[in-house]
């Protein structure tokens, strides 16, 4: 039986056969001009080859099957182009096909103006309505919380199987439309129209309707505007100089000359190479909201990053029990055991293994009968409830002093000392009375110094920007190679340094998903939004990435290098080859003329018209051949720019260049066995 990977690939190449046909029609032939001369091109050697009476005894002869084989490769050389479109755009439709799944008609609960709740389906719910979510719920459309806390399962638009607490008046106040409410109830704001949402913008993105040209795709396009239209006067202006000089000219030899001087390699897969670069961005689950941002990606050379969550895990550890004055240490250290044996978030599994490490042990028959009181949004704590009554808890100072929980001056030293170190301090109680300290730290992420150094080999400078103090932002600047930090930075701060570096003509991105990110979002040239934070944080940047993880800009950079080079990889081919046909077809064709041009005839093909075909030939096969390189995209190294810049050369200049040489002779060779 076949995989499924192989079903689905046969199924875009059915869909791209079918979807191919359409770019015969001339208002889709129009949209790539490079690719036009070809349509048109072709479209006059039909004429030709149908109606010899029009053109061929004003322009040396006729010859039916020289002119029909012309016709049908140029043909052929077309439907490789679209193929090439159809079958990006087909993976994008499938795409667009399996996100669409996600979308479905719920229940919503609407508050009127009255306030009273009535239950309406969430077609009908609209920007600013105010819906009330409650445990168990679908969220129905994007929202923003502005009343009451919930806890929210997004593992199905995501893949993030951590709850997200969604809460008003804090950086996570942002719920997806498809999501389940875990617990806890909550009034949100309605903060997009049904078929506007980001799962809707997602959609749109991979089925095309937002794959505007980029900057630099707009400028390679008018130099091979440019480029053709020389390309058309000097052809053309051969038939006055054929008049004058009193030497005839083959119509059809004049058209292959053209096609296979025109860049029509490049030409004919810039659009897949555009679609798929979109496509590959997309199964990162980023929204990039125009093409010009994933390309400006591969241009940064500053990138601003956040410390927690980006550079260090984010998830804290324990790392250290120390025990309240006057408490006995195994005591303490048990009843951190206790306060985190059923808590499976990385905080409370760590401390139960710090504990245990130390000498804490439990019977598993406690253990079974320990109630677990879970972390909520409202309480701000965790822990467990022992059979004979005993409450263990563990929360930080603010959560516990809510609860009535009395913190003494030692203790408050105690709090402040690990907070000056960057940790995070939460009390351990028992019955309400403190028992000492859990220190819990965020730990650098293993291989984030590999992968900074990763971003220098681009060229890129990064920046570390955080809230902690000076020492520990320093401390953490050290161990992961930072060219720069900034510690105890104010959302001021961040504007600052990217209006600093952009004054010196840099361009920067930014992670962000606080409303306190929104200028520097907007104001960075590429500005990534985490899904989890604020609707305004989503509205100022040009991405938004669904996973909300920060360091998820490393990746958006390497994909952007990646659009650029496999287009500049691509465009240094297509000129290669070029070089080769010139060879291959001039002297073939004017060597009769100027005997001095057979010096050139490097390939030695003859009669002429046998190595007109076979450059044609070669010349449309070569599509197909490279649809695989432009639709994965040519392998990104980060190395310096000489680097880059010598391999492309080698690899794809030099490349081009051999592979004309040997493909049209061997091509040459192959129809020599059948041209009489």
């Amino acid at each position: 039986m076949l995989s499924e990977a192989k079903k689905q690939a046969r199924r875009y190449r059915r869909i791209a056969v079918i979807g191919s046909f359409t770019g015969f029609l001339p208002t889709r032939a129009a949209r790539n001009p490079v690719m036009f001369v070809v349509y048109l091109s072709t479209v006059l050697m039909g004429l030709v080859t149908l109606l010899p009476w029009l053109f061929g005894g004003m322009l040396g002869g006729y010859n039916f099957d020289f002119y029909l084989e012309i016709t049908v490769i140029l043909l052929l050389t077309l439907w490789f182009a679209n193929f090439s479109e159809a079958l990006a755009d087909a993976q994008g439709k499938a795409n667009a096909e399996s996100l669409k799944g996600l979308r479905s008609e719920t229940e919503a609960r609407r508050i009127d103006s009255e306030g009273a709740a009535r239950t309406v389906m969430s077609s009908e719910l609209r920007k600013g309505d105010l819906i009330l979510l409650k445990e168990g719920d679908t969220v129905p459309i994007d929202s923003q919380v502005v009343e009451g806390a919930v806890v929210v399962n997004e593992s199905m638009m995501t893949g993030e199987s951590e709850p997200q607490v969604k809460e008003t008046g804090g950086d996570k106040d942002s719920v997806l439309g498809g999501t389940i409410i875990l617990s806890g109830e909550a009034k949100a704001r309605v903060s997009n129209d049904p078929g506007a949402t980001f799962l809707d913008q997602m959609i749109n993105l991979v089925e095309g309707a937002n794959r505007q040209k980029t900057q630099n795709e707009i400028a390679l396009t008018q130099l091979l505007i440019t480029l053709s239209i020389v390309l058309i006067v000097v052809i053309t202006t051969l038939i006055p100089i054929s008049g004058f000089f009193r030497f005839a000219v083959d119509i059809g030899a004049l058209v292959a000359l053209l096609i296979c001087l025109l860049p029509t390699t490049i030409g004919a897969l810039l659009p897949s190479i555009r679609i798929a670069g979109v496509n590959r961005v997309v199964r990162y689950n980023v929204i990039a909201k125009s093409g010009k941002a994933v390309e400006t990606a591969g241009d940064l050379d500053v990138l601003l990053l956040d410390k927690t969550g980006t550079i260090t895990m984010g998830n804290r550890v324990a790392t250290r029990i120390i025990p309240a004055r006057g408490k006995d240490e195994k005591e303490v250290l048990l009843t951190a055991y206790i306060s985190s044996a059923l808590d499976t978030t990385p905080e409370g599994v760590s401390t139960m293994r710090l504990a245990y490490a130390r000498g804490a042990r439990l019977d598993k028959q406690v253990i079974s009968e320990l109630k677990p009181v879970k972390f909520t949004a409202e309480t701000r704590m965790s822990g467990s409830d022992m059979p004979d009554g005993t409450s263990v808890r563990k929360g930080s100072v603010e959560a516990m002093e809510r609860a009535g929980t009395s913190v003494p001056e030692d203790i408050r030293r105690k709090v402040h000392d690990a907070s000056m170190e960057g940790s995070t301090p939460l009390l351990l109680t028992k019955n309400g009375e403190i028992e000492g300290l859990i220190v819990l730290q965020d730990i650098v992420k293993p291989g984030i110094d590999a992968r900074i150094a990763e971003l220098k080999n681009m060229g890129i400078r990064t920046i570390m920007v955080t809230g902690d103090n000076f020492l520990t932002a320093q401390s953490i600047a050290k161990k992961v190679g930072v060219d720069e930090f900034r510690a105890e930075a104010t959302p001021k701060d961040k504007m600052e340094i990217i209006a600093r570096e952009q004054s010196k003509n840099h361009l920067i991105a930014m992670t962000g998903d606080g409303s306190n990110d929104a200028p520097a979002l907007a104001q960075a040239d590429v500005g990534l939004a985490m899904n989890s934070g604020t609707a305004v944080a989503k509205d100022a940047a040009n991405m938004v990435d669904l996973d909300s993880d920060p360091t998820k800009l490393i990746e958006v950079v390497a994909l952007g290098k990646q659009l650029l080079i496999t287009r500049g990889a691509l465009t240094t081919f297509s000129i290669t080859n070029d070089v080769a046909k010139y060879f291959a077809i001039i002297p073939a064709m004017f060597s009769s003329l100027l005997p001095s041009l057979d010096v050139l005839n490097i390939l030695q093909i003859y009669p002429a018209p046998l190595a007109v075909l076979s450059t044609l030939v070669f010349n449309a096969i070569i599509i197909p051949l490279l649809i695989p390189v432009a639709m994965r995209g040519v392998r990104f190294q980060a190395t310096d720019a000489p680097t880059l810049l010598r391999r492309n050369m080698l690899l794809y200049g030099l490349g081009g260049l051999l592979s004309a040489f040997i493909g049209i002779k061997l091509i040459a060779m192959f129809l020599g066995l059948f041209y009489v």
